[in-house]
């Protein structure tokens, strides 16, 4: 995860599986409420709009497996522990 996303000459990151299931997981955080949106710098909660998230990132695993390296795979399982926790902290809350 290191260099891969050390940035281009453009200014741009670059995108490899840790990058993409990394910006699904600040989407359910944000959906969540658990950080602020970037736009408005807010927090607000989108319970359906987190579950559908965390349902994609469950999909990709399913989809993945066996051809994850040991750290992509690690990352995927612990996103997604902490995605389904967070998610029923708050579906109880609500």
């Amino acid at each position: 995860m290191g260099d891969e996303n050390k940035q281009k000459g453009s200014g741009e990151l670059k995108m490899d599986f840790s990058a993409f299931i990394l910006s699904l997981n600040a989407s359910s955080l944000i959906h969540l409420g658990e950080i602020p949106d970037p736009e408005s710098r807010s927090r607000s909660m989108n319970i359906p709009a987190a579950k559908h998230t965390i349902e994609i990132l469950e999909i990709i695993k399913d989809k993945t497996a066996g051809n994850l390296d040991d750290d992509e795979g690690k990352l995927l399982d612990d996103i997604l522990y902490n995605l389904r926790l967070k998610f029923l902290q708050h579906s109880k809350a609500e």
